[in-house]
């Protein structure tokens, strides 16, 4: 008789962060959302940083440069910062967008969304600044960074409906921003394609940041290597239609392709220095 070998296993609880995170991303299936998969030649900002930081050995961030460029361009583009509520269409003046942060939270690595405000008034260095002083803090509970760890307290069989209630509101899309972005590109091997498709929802555009691979390209009929960035970014289709957001990413990537907002970074730094 063949006796059957009990399989070996480990069980661990399910924590109250988790099944706050799980709620959400049952709303965020109901969004109609969009996507487009695309990737942007970033020689020149790459090699603006490089340079910077052999001379001043400051490195500047590659994801708060891509939060200035996308916060710039929105402006541009007022549409994508807005939100559907109901019948109506609501539009934010000032741009803010939310970066997904990972940081310790009861001994467990959780993502946290930190809303970057007037976004488009700020320089490269004070976004940098934001996020690593968020991925800084140890302990607290999740909404630390938002102030709303009062959601801990919500029994958990009522989550659900609580977020589906909640979101969206003016005064969460307020404080978050109808404007994402989450960068996974750090974690890709070197010189790897990586492409991430985050599952979106109460954002009208999320971008996720993935990682940064060469390409041989024809550059005045010369071969050369370049550093392109993949870039997925998902669009809310009950607000932007496919026209608007190929005008959008079109504008967006020639201003992230183009570093002519490192550039200004930089001159500014060695101008205050003289």
């Amino acid at each position: 008789m063949i006796q059957k070998k009990k399989s070996d296993y480990k069980t661990f609880p399910f924590s109250m962060n988790r099944q706050v995170m799980a709620a959400a991303l049952d709303i965020a299936r109901q969004q109609n959302n969009i996507q487009a998969i695309i990737e942007v030649d970033i020689s020149k900002p790459r090699s603006i940083i490089h340079k910077h930081h052999q001379k001043t050995g400051e490195k500047l961030s590659l994801t708060a440069y891509v939060v200035v460029c996308l916060a710039k361009t929105i402006v541009k583009h007022p549409q994508m910062n807005a939100f559907r509520k109901g019948k109506k269409l609501i539009l934010f003046d000032n741009v803010t967008i939310s970066v997904l942060v990972e940081r310790e939270i009861n001994g467990e690595m959780m993502p946290e969304n930190l809303g970057v405000q007037f976004a488009q008034n700020k320089s490269l260095r004070e976004i940098n600044t934001e996020i690593r002083q968020a991925q800084k803090q140890i302990g607290g509970e999740l909404g630390g960074l938002s102030k709303t760890t009062w959601i801990r307290f919500i029994p958990v069989f009522l989550l659900r409906t609580f977020v589906h209630l909640a979101s969206p509101n003016i005064s969460m899309m307020d404080r978050f921003g109808a404007v994402g972005v989450t960068a996974v590109g750090m974690f890709a091997k070197k010189n790897q394609a990586l492409w991430m498709l985050p599952l979106v929802g109460g954002a009208t555009v999320a971008l996720a940041v993935g990682g940064i691979v060469e390409r041989p390209c024809l550059i005045d009929g010369i071969l050369e290597a370049r550093e392109h960035l993949c870039l997925t970014v998902t669009f809310n289709h009950e607000i932007v239609d496919g026209a608007p957001a190929a005008r959008f990413l079109n504008n967006f990537s020639t201003t992230l392709s183009s570093g002519e907002l490192l550039l200004d970074e930089v001159n500014h730094v060695q101008t205050s220095h003289l």
